[in-house]
């Protein structure tokens, strides 16, 4: 599905409204003067106050996009689209929920 692509300065968020950050690789491709982000960065959680109905935290930490964009690639790795589907995942791997990406560049989009 197209969508507009993801830089590291975009908004990402968690189902329980941490914050994402972005850590990329890409150096070359600058969307408004920040990298596009690619399905292989690494991307943070920070801020998730999720927790177990018996009272174990259970925040999300990390995010893993599933399915990343099917025609752009950046240094040869998808480059992850607003639309993109991912999965945010607590320390110990369990899926937690799809992320949200709330704030992106309005200007290039991809498939």
């Amino acid at each position: 599905m197209p969508g507009f692509l993801v830089s590291i300065g975009s908004t990402i968020i968690c189902p329980h409204a941490g914050q994402t950050t972005i850590v990329s690789s890409n150096t070359r491709v600058l969307l408004g003067g920040q990298p596009a982000s690619t399905a292989t960065d690494v991307y943070t959680v920070a801020g998730c106050a999720f927790t177990l109905p018996n009272g174990k935290p259970q925040p999300c930490v990390t995010l893993r996009w599933i399915v990343p964009a099917t025609r752009v690639l950046i240094g040869g790795q998808p480059a992850v689209l607003q639309t993109s589907t991912g999965l945010t995942l607590s320390a110990e791997q369990i899926p937690q929920g799809p992320p949200t990406v709330v704030v992106t560049q309005v200007r290039v989009k991809g498939t």
